[in-house]
């Protein structure tokens, strides 16, 4: 076992709070940090959707690191308050602040914040990764906000996780097809796929707003997407207000199945033609495209829940998942891992241990993101962009994988990789 990473696959937990602060409307990042802590965030966010993301950070230096950050979070609330009025502030700690100890929660206590929320995110950049970031962060959220009240507003929480905003379109566009009213927490389907509109609103449109995350107590029932980034939300909706709770990745046609039954039995509603029709499109295309993917040799580098849905729908096209990786290292990742593969698993691995085995598996086609294009360009293999981020192609945001719809889009994306490779050979 190796005691140095070579080529780094993990993301810090602050990128993955600011993800979910974005889906929620009027809401600030502050970033309890040195300057680094936002101004790197914001390039990443910005090549990544091609849109402009604001991130305000407390700007710690050497005196802060040796007598407490408190003045400069105090001055930085104040600060953002005063120019944006925003409905909530998020404060999320860095490496730096969660050493030398400030307590933020205290801190922030103190204060009076006019109409502004301000609500507490530990996000230690040295343990876990982005995908323990946006589950702290929607954590921190339900817990500081949430309230029950009567009566119970009938509604279904939607917990998405690190997906693209065309992801949360393709769950939203289904829940519409069925009458069903919804709160997705955080909703980045518009927030970050904004249209040009003039004049600019102050802050983009869409988004969780604050109101809808303080009555979620008072849903039915809730679905995390992704157990890693929304499973500990859901696990404390359900412990504090007694509603109904799963956790299902819909990609892939057994996994939409699988997450429009837990919707009708949450809700009473029935699936519509359309979904049906929609189920029968994806069927069809992985029929006319069977004799390019069967047996093809598949590696998957994305988020634990992504990887493993990814990895259930590529059997499903008849591919066979030799390697299963995730840079975030999770238990619950290796079990379900040797449920869906019988291949190598590589568990909170780097980017050179992922080049090693796709090298020793002969493998045929490998996704990941944008870090892992030189990988498939040494290896010869043909490769499909997923997860965050996606930087060297123009557009992946917009588009979704989940859902009968963004399953056909997959399996269009999969053949053509398949095919450009071919032609290169």
């Amino acid at each position: 076992m190796r005691s140095v990473t070579i080529n780094p696959a993990k993301i810090c937990q602050p990128i993955g709070a600011m993800y979910a602060l974005f889906g929620v409307h009027a809401a600030v990042p502050l970033v309890h940090g040195s300057q680094g802590c936002s101004a790197y965030p914001m390039r990443m966010f910005n090549r990544h959707f091609g849109e402009p993301v604001q991130v305000a950070v407390s700007s710690l230096g050497e005196d802060a690191s040796v007598f407490g950050g408190k003045k400069n979070l105090v001055e930085s609330i104040k600060n953002v308050i005063a120019r944006r009025h925003p409905e909530l502030i998020g404060v999320i700690t860095t490496c730096l602040s969660e050493t030398i100890g400030d307590d933020i929660d205290g801190i922030i206590s103190e204060g009076n914040y006019e109409d502004s929320k301000v609500v507490p995110i530990h996000t230690p950049s040295y343990v876990g990764s982005h995908v323990t970031g946006y589950d702290n962060a929607l954590k921190a959220l339900v817990t500081n906000l949430s309230e029950e009240s009567e009566p119970a507003n009938a509604k279904l929480n939607i917990l998405p996780g690190m997906v693209n905003p065309g992801d949360v379109m393709e769950i939203k566009q289904m829940l519409d097809s069925m009458n069903i009213s919804y709160t997705i927490l955080s909703d980045i389907s518009e927030t970050l796929n904004a249209p040009i509109i003039l004049p600019k609103p102050p802050f983009p449109r869409g988004g969780s707003s604050v109101a809808e995350i303080e009555d979620c107590a008072n849903a039915r029932g809730v679905i995390a997407l992704c157990e890693h980034a929304g499973g500990s939300a859901a696990v404390y909706l359900k412990g504090k207000y007694g509603m109904a709770a799963d956790t299902i990745c819909p990609i892939g046609v057994a996994n939409t199945d699988r997450f429009l039954d837990a919707v009708c039995d949450m809700t009473g509603a029935e699936i519509p033609y359309s979904l049906e029709q929609g189920r029968g499109r994806l069927i069809d295309a992985m029929v006319d495209v069977h004799m390019k993917t069967c047996g093809k040799r598949a590696a998957i580098f994305a988020d634990p829940d992504i990887a493993l849905a990814l990895a259930e729908f590529v059997t499903e096209l008849g591919m066979e998942p030799v390697i299963v990786s995730s840079s975030t290292a999770s238990r619950k990742f290796l079990q379900k891992a040797k449920s869906v593969t019988d291949g190598e698993i590589l568990n909170g691995r780097d980017l050179y241990e992922l080049q090693r085995a796709v090298k020793d598996n002969e493998v045929d086609i490998l996704f990941g993101n944008t870090k892992c294009t030189p990988i498939a360009k040494d290896e010869d293999a043909a490769f499909v962009r997923c997860g965050f981020p996606v930087f060297d192609r123009v557009g992946y945001h917009r588009y979704g994988f989940m859902g009968y719809h963004g399953g056909v889009y997959l399996t269009d994306l999969i053949t053509n990789a398949i095919l450009e490779w071919g032609e290169r050979g």
